[in-house]
């Protein structure tokens, strides 16, 4: 068998698999420079499950298996399950029935009272519903949503009896906060309300329903007062909801009979884009220049700042990349999972504490599709691999931090479409996120490449570093992704299966200085500390952040396994460039695939000494 590795002469030259098209140089400090972000809960990248698709996801009488493993690969990257957010257009339609036993939810259009282009009370759940979310890991973060729609004159006693429900049966669960009401500066549009309608009156009957579920659900079982995220909008601009207005209209009041509010932090929503709302065609290659994920969040940036001058952190509870169900060709190809990548390390730069995507069963942004639709049965889609990237970048450490940005001084055509971010460990640096996003489809066979020249603290000058790579053979591939050389494809139940045993590493120049080539739609991570994904716990770190983020309490049962098994299709072998420098010849689907277009460089390097074994 041959030996698939690319080994260079030291200081010799660099036989490239891509044709360099530019080049970047930074610098990176070895401790988190100024604005970088606090600790990032290791609960960070969650997801946000339409409350009507709940079934879809965790399965009736029989669990989903696929969401099992997916969601308990993340748990054991980062030893915290993702954090799951219970929420969206539908919790403002369902109302409790103790007797609904079946693994369904129940359409009472008929016999519905409440007020709603769809009724408010239309959607009865029973115990089944709160008992298929028992099945997630120990201790995964739950944000569950209220209704607030719901107006008839016993609208009290139906939130009540909800959120009793909520803490009577989620035992095996971390409930971190409740919702009341989702997006309600578009009750106007949708009939939940009439007339006068803005941010204060909201935060009049937002407190009155706060102020019911505290004294009667949560106050009798020694809850504190402070477990509630107002805002919950779609868009503030324009409006009185912004968070400056709702501060000011009353809504952080300490609550009655308490020393705390009723407010545990911020919440808002947002899509990068949204059918019908937003005003221009969608491209790719739009999609793809990340600069314009900065544009778009301009508004929602404002937003966190406010959140940041208050004592309450700011939660981005439902994000999508397009609304309300994806976009066939962009957010289910590979591209959207660089996108989505740079989207949670841009995210925590800014310090927002929490980002939950979010999914439906007929969603082509789903991280994974639950259930047989469109065709086609469950599946794994390329998005989900961006959270594998993350928190195996963050690890179980409760000590991460990031820094970095988009690139918009880039040379052309990278400006706007690259991106570098540090991730810090115990305020030393440990790895960096290299991110080349300039579209380069399946079809085009020579794919240029990006050169990243990282000059390195001087410790690292000589050392050895990993590499792991985020890649597909193009931008519009659907299936066939690999991170860190694992699939959550090939088994076909989202376990990790690992298709590549190459190990990359480069070799830092002397001088201190590092030179990876990264093909055009391809990330890298440039492991300072050991191959990604190997992180060690830190107790005493993770319960120290959890005072401040109570999302960030460790599982108590072992869940799933953290060894990616199944027969590779390379052998295990060691990819050395005992250069200064890293090729961008990264595995992809298990094989290292060399263009005839590059013979002439491979002539070439071998006339100056350079040699190549395939």
């Amino acid at each position: 068998m041959y030996a698939r590795y690319l080994s260079l002469t030291a200081g010799a030259c660099l036989v490239s698999l891509a044709t360099a098209q530019g080049t970047v140089s930074l610098t990176i400090s070895a401790r988190p420079p100024e604005g970088a972000s606090d600790f990032i809960s290791p609960a960070f990248a969650g997801f946000g499950i339409e409350p009507s698709n709940l079934f879809s996801f965790t399965g009736g009488a029989e669990e989903n298996e696929l969401s099992k493993n997916l969601i308990e690969n993340l748990a054991n990257y980062t030893g915290t399950p993702p954090h799951m957010r219970i929420g969206g257009n539908t919790q403002d339609y369902f109302i409790w029935n103790e007797d609904q036993d079946e693994y369904i939810w129940y359409n009472n259009a008929s016999e519905a009272v409440g007020q709603g282009a769809y009724p408010s009370d239309h959607m009865v759940i029973g115990p089944r519903y709160f008992e298929v979310m028992n099945r997630w890991p120990s201790n995964t973060p739950i944000t569950f949503g209220l209704n607030l729609a719901y107006s008839e004159p016993d609208y009290l006693d139906q939130i009540v009896i909800m959120a009793h429900q909520v803490f009577n049966r989620l035992t095996n669960l971390n409930v971190v906060s409740l919702e009341i009401g989702n997006e309600p500066d578009l009750y106007l549009e949708n009939g939940f309300r009439s007339g006068e309608w803005g941010g204060n009156i909201y935060t009049q009957q937002w407190l009155n329903r706060a102020e019911a579920v505290w004294q009667e659900v949560l106050r009798p079982r020694g809850i504190p007062s402070n477990i509630f995220e107002p805002g919950t909008t779609a868009s503030t601009i324009g409006t009185s909801f912004e968070l400056n207005d709702l501060d000011s209209f009353g809504i952080t009041v300490t609550a009655n009979d308490s020393s705390k509010p009723y407010i545990a932090a911020w919440n808002q929503h947002d899509y990068y884009y949204y059918i019908g709302v937003s005003t221009y065609p969608l491209t790719q290659y739009h999609f793809m220049t990340l600069s314009t994920t900065n544009d778009q969040f301009a508004h929602w940036e404002e937003q966190v700042l406010q959140a940041l001058a208050t004592p309450y952190p700011y939660h981005l509870r439902e994000m999508g990349v397009v609304g309300p169900i994806g976009l066939n060709d962009i957010t289910d190809v590979f591209g959207a999972s660089l996108w989505a990548l740079n989207f949670f390390l841009y995210a925590a730069t800014l310090n927002i504490s929490s980002v939950q995507m979010h999914m439906t069963d007929n969603s082509n942004a789903s991280a994974w599709q639950p259930i047989r639709f469109y065709g086609k049965d469950p599946f794994v889609r390329p998005n989900y691999y961006a959270y594998a990237a993350f928190d195996q970048l963050i690890g179980p450490t409760c000590q991460a931090q990031i820094s970095g940005s988009v690139l918009t001084n880039a040379p052309e055509p990278y400006g706007g479409r690259s991106a570098v971010y540090q991730i810090y460990q115990d305020s030393t640096i440990s790895s960096i996120v290299l991110i080349n996003s300039n579209e380069a489809n399946v079809s085009m066979t020579d794919k240029p490449s990006l050169t990243f020249e990282l000059t390195l603290p001087t410790e690292f000058a000589g050392e050895e570093v990993h590499l792991a790579y985020l890649t597909n053979e193009g931008a519009d591939a659907k299936s066939g992704t690999t991170w860190n050389g694992i699939s959550y494809e090939e088994s076909g139940n989202g376990l990790p299966t690992r298709v590549n045993d190459t190990q990359a590493t480069a070799r830092v120049g002397d001088d201190g200085v590092l030179s990876v080539l990264v093909r055009d739609t391809q990330a890298i991570v440039v492991s300072l500390s050991g191959p990604v994904g190997q992180l060690e716990a830190n107790p005493s770190a993770c319960q120290a952040l959890l005072e401040k983020q109570p999302n960030a309490r460790p599982a108590e049962t072992p869940v799933g396994t953290n060894t990616a098994d199944g027969t590779s299709t390379s052998d295990s072998s060691s990819h050395t460039n005992a250069a200064s420098s890293a090729t961008a010849a990264s595995p992809s689907n298990g094989m290292t695939r060399l263009s005839t277009v590059i013979l002439g460089t491979l002539v070439s390097a071998l006339l100056s000494g350079c040699w190549l074994v395939l």
